[in-house]
């Protein structure tokens, strides 16, 4: 059921993210509008020449805010969600080693033969 709601979520997440990057790309710069001023372009449009701007602004700023939620609602359900082990060295417990194992102590070697710090000749 959670992984259902995160890819639900994920899905609005990504078109929220196309749709903002479309409605940023469609409105104009400061500087379109001095060119216009000029004549070098074409002021009017489908919405009317101040009602894109408001228009355009405005769904850009509710999209921004639904991204923004979606943002923090997909951190929060992959913080809250169980831990997975990351490699295989982590999915498997080490065995204890058994007793029987278990590597004997050195002896001591006699003095005068070999020894610490002696080379053999």
């Amino acid at each position: 059921m959670v992984g259902t709601i995160f890819n639900l979520v994920l899905l609005v997440h990504v078109i929220v993210g196309l749709g903002v990057v479309g409605l940023v790309l469609m409105q104009h710069g400061k500087g379109a509008d001095m060119g216009a001023a000029f004549g070098s372009g074409a002021s009017g449009s489908l919405f009317g020449s101040s009602g894109s701007a408001n228009f355009l602004s405005r769904a850009t700023a509710m999209l921004a805010t639904v991204f923004f939620i979606t943002s923090l609602s997909l951190a929060y359900m992959a913080s809250q969600a169980p831990k997975e082990p990351t490699s295989v060295m982590e999915s498997a417990p080490v065995p204890a080693k058994p007793a029987s194992d278990a590597v004997p102590a050195p002896e001591a070697a006699p003095a005068g033969q070999g020894g610490a710090g002696k080379i053999p000749d």
